[in-house]
C-alpha cells in the first residue's frame, strides 16, 4: 500500500451565526497556517468564523474541503444560505446541520475550535468521543472559552486539549501532536 502520504486533515469549527467580529482576524489567520503547513482544511462548508479560516487558507493557496449539511448545492445555497466560493470540494451529506458534525470530525485527523454556540459544542463533544486532537483558540470568544472546563465537566481530560492565544503557536502544537500519536 506504499505510495504518497495523504495530508494532514484539520477541521475548523465554530461561529457560522452571531459571531465576535473581533475574532475573524484570527480565525482568517489560523486559516493560513492551516494552508502555510500544506493540510487540508475542513469545515461545515458554511459562514461566520469558520468562512474567514477558509479564506485564509485560499489566500495561502490551500486546499479546503467542505461538508455541507444539503443534498445538493442549490439546497446548500439556497435553503441554507451557505458559500460555495473557496472551497475545492463540497461533499453534500443531506443529513443536516448536526447530522453532518459526525463527518466533519471523522473526516479530520484534528479538530480547533474558534468561537463557538451549540452547533461547536457538539462539534467538540463527538471530537472528544472520538478521541480526536482538540486545539482551542483562546481569545475568540463563545464557547472556546469555556473549553478546558467544560471538558472537566465531561470527564474528557482537559489536559489533552492544546489551547493556544496565536495561531501560528496552535497548529504547530497540534500537527506535534498528532505525530505524537
Amino acid at each position: 500500500m506504499g505510495g504518497k502520504q495523504m495530508k494532514t486533515k484539520i477541521a475548523v469549527v465554530g461561529s457560522a451565526v452571531d459571531w465576535p467580529k473581533k475574532s475573524e482576524k484570527l480565525a482568517r489567520e489560523l486559516g493560513r497556517e492551516i494552508a502555510a503547513r500544506d493540510c487540508v482544511l475542513v469545515t461545515g462548508a458554511t459562514t461566520g468564523l469558520t468562512y474567514e479560516a477558509v479564506k485564509g487558507a485560499k489566500e495561502r493557496r490551500g486546499f479546503v474541503l467542505g461538508i455541507s449539511p444539503a443534498a445538493s448545492e442549490q439546497e446548500h445555497v439556497e435553503a441554507y444560505g451557505k458559500p460555495t466560493e473557496g472551497f475545492d470540494i463540497i461533499v453534500f451529506t443531506g443529513v443536516g446541520l448536526i447530522g453532518r458534525n459526525s463527518t466533519i470530525i471523522r473526516t479530520a485527523d484534528a479538530v480547533i475550535v474558534v468561537g463557538g454556540q451549540a452547533g461547536t459544542l457538539n462539534e467538540f463533544t463527538v471530537a472528544s468521543v472520538e478521541g480526536k486532537v482538540i486545539g482551542v483558540l483562546k481569545g475568540s470568544g463563545q464557547i472556546a472559552e469555556m473549553l478546558p472546563e467544560i471538558a472537566r465537566a465531561c470527564g474528557t481530560d482537559a489536559g489533552k486539549l492544546v489551547v493556544e492565544k496565536e495561531p501560528a503557536r496552535l497548529v504547530a502544537r497540534v500537527l506535534q501532536r498528532i505525530k505524537n500519536r
